[in-house]
């Protein structure tokens, strides 16, 4: 009987975490360049002595690498991605990884983002324009050219988020291995004049949150069911003193 209740309560967790992430897919489904989070769950069988008991673990994140749509903005300063590459920024707290191309022209003349963050060049350092030259023009490779001058490029990372990573709010992510520049151009490049969308789709998470609610409610009934066994047998061997 203990087991069953142990299997309830690690089922709980399980969903409990993914109802997070489901929730925050949802909040974020209108929000530039956002990735979508999964979480992958393994099988825990534990040895009670009597009989194999499956578990399950607390789940490992993981992003959902799927291109979002396109949105054509006409606007010479916004960039996306197509492929599996990063924006490089740099804020208050560090150095961090965004598909959000919203970029504009600082009155120094530096590139940043939408929140005021340093664009990095392939190097990480900072990307110098003139603020009062003619709008930039970008290569597929990140090239940017002012004024028909080549002036720096806009920095493409690649990032093994396999081995974790954090997420920065709806910003963007910190990953727990150092990104590196982009090596192959074959596999991801840059577009001019268009931002990413969100790439959740949001019908099909609202189903899987209502499925998992409904998860979350029959293990609890398991766990109140489990409860009601336990009571009985207490009070039927109690009364057989």
């Amino acid at each position: 009987m203990q087991g069953s209740l142990y299997v309830a309560i690690s089922s709980q967790i399980a969903l409990e975490r993914r109802l997070t992430t489901l929730a925050d897919n949802v909040a974020n489904a209108n929000t530039t360049g956002f990735r979508a989070t999964e979480v992958k769950f393994n099988e825990v069988l534990a040895d009670t002595g009597v009989a194999n008991v499956s578990f399950v673990n607390q789940g490992e994140e993981f992003l959902n690498t799927a291109n979002g749509g396109l949105n054509a903005t006409g606007n010479q300063l916004d960039f996306a991605i197509r492929g599996d590459a990063w924006f490089m920024i740099e804020t208050p707290t560090g150095k961090m990884l965004t598909r959000d191309g919203r970029f504009t022209i600082s009155d120094n003349g530096q590139l940043v983002n939408i929140d005021g963050y340093p664009v990095l060049d392939p190097g990480e350092a900072p990307i110098q324009l003139n603020p009062a030259g003619s709008e930039p023009r970008a290569g597929r490779d990140g090239g940017l050219q002012q004024d028909g001058v080549r002036l720096g490029a806009i920095g493409l990372f690649e990032a093994d988020l396999t081995q974790g990573f954090q997420r920065k709010a709806s910003l963007g992510i910190v990953p727990t291995v150092p990104p590196q520049p982009l090596v192959d151009a074959n596999s991801a490049g840059l577009l001019q004049g268009y931002v990413e969308e969100s790439n959740v789709n949001p019908v099909s998470e609202m189903s899987r949150l209502i499925m998992l609610s409904r998860a979350f409610e029959n293990a609890t009934a398991m766990m109140k069911a489990t409860e009601d066994v336990f009571k009985e047998a207490i009070q039927t061997l109690g009364s057989g003193r």
